[in-house]
Formats: structure tokens, sequence, C-alpha cells
């Protein structure tokens, strides 16, 4: 079955980095789009970013444009999400998608907290 495991999350300084990752099983990981994320307290989930099944096409929410960057590797059926610049309202569970067969699916998510 499709299993997606996130990590790499934490309490993080504003202006500082932190890079999630995320391990999938379960289907054809390079054939693929992916998807990160993030749900705030009291707020809709939003898509983060996403990237293509080989990673040369990549999309981001304008709010993290240009201080977030996915990417992945298909060779070990990982995907990441390099957090820079970070700010206290990127404060949020964040979260692996894959959308496999029709059927969405997201693991239990990584906690990331911008606080000084």
């Amino acid at each position: 079955q499709v299993r997606l495991v996130e990590s790499g999350g934490g309490l993080v300084q504003p202006e500082g980095s932190l890079r999630l990752r995320c391990e999938a099983s379960g289907f054809r990981f390079k054939e693929y789009a992916m998807m990160w994320s993030r749900q705030a307290p009291g707020k809709q989930r939003e898509a983060v970013a996403t990237i293509s099944s080989t990673g040369d096409s990549e999309n981001y929410v304008d709010s993290v444009k240009g201080r977030f960057t996915i990417s992945r590797d298909n060779a070990i059926n990982t995907m990441y999400l390099q957090m820079n610049s970070v700010k206290p309202e990127d404060t949020a569970t964040y979260f692996c998608n894959v959308r496999v067969r029709g059927s969405n699916y997201w693991g239990q998510g990584t906690q990331v907290t911008v606080s000084s």
C-alpha cells in the first residue's frame, strides 16, 4: 500500500533553514508527481510546492517562492523540501502528498515551528 513518511521538522528561528524529507513506498515513485502541503492551526491545508515525476518541473505558492525548493531523488524514492529564510507564518504541519490511481495519499506530517 502507499506509504509516505515525513521527517525533518522542528523548531527553527526566523531566517533560519530546515530540510524536510519524505520517504515513499508502495507505488512507482518515479512515475508520479509529488506535492508538499501544509496546514497551520485553524487554517485550511494549502499546497506549498509540486514537482513533476522526473523532477524537471516545479511550482510554488507565491508565499514561498524564492525561499523554498522542492526536489526529489527517484533512485531512493525520496522527496525533499529545502526551506530557507523561514518566517513565523511558515509555522505549520507539513505533509507529503501523492495522487495514485485516483486516490490522494499523505503521511502523518512533520511539524515546523518558526519562532525566536
